[in-house]
């Protein structure tokens, strides 16, 4: 899996961090550090972050080998 954050649409809410700290880090008020190739382990954390940003502004790609019906490397989250 690869993450993406469009910072120009994050807000700064930190809900990614409080669901993922391993993967989403808050340095001051509104600089958003992450992991753009997070490990397995951190997989549903990572997923799950995503689902709860506000603004929609971390997209999950998935590189591995793709479930019957989707394609590898299309956006997908859940």
């Amino acid at each position: 899996m690869r993450l993406v954050v469009d910072l120009n649409r994050c807000q700064g809410y930190a809900q990614c961090a409080f669901l993922a700290p391993d993967v989403f880090t808050m340095h001051g008020d509104e600089a958003l550090m992450y992991d753009p190739m997070p490990d397995d382990a951190q997989r549903e954390h990572a997923l799950r972050a995503a689902q709860a940003c506000p603004v929609k502004a971390i997209t999950v790609e998935c590189l591995d080998a793709a479930p019957a019906g989707e394609k590898a490397g299309v956006p997908h989250v859940g």
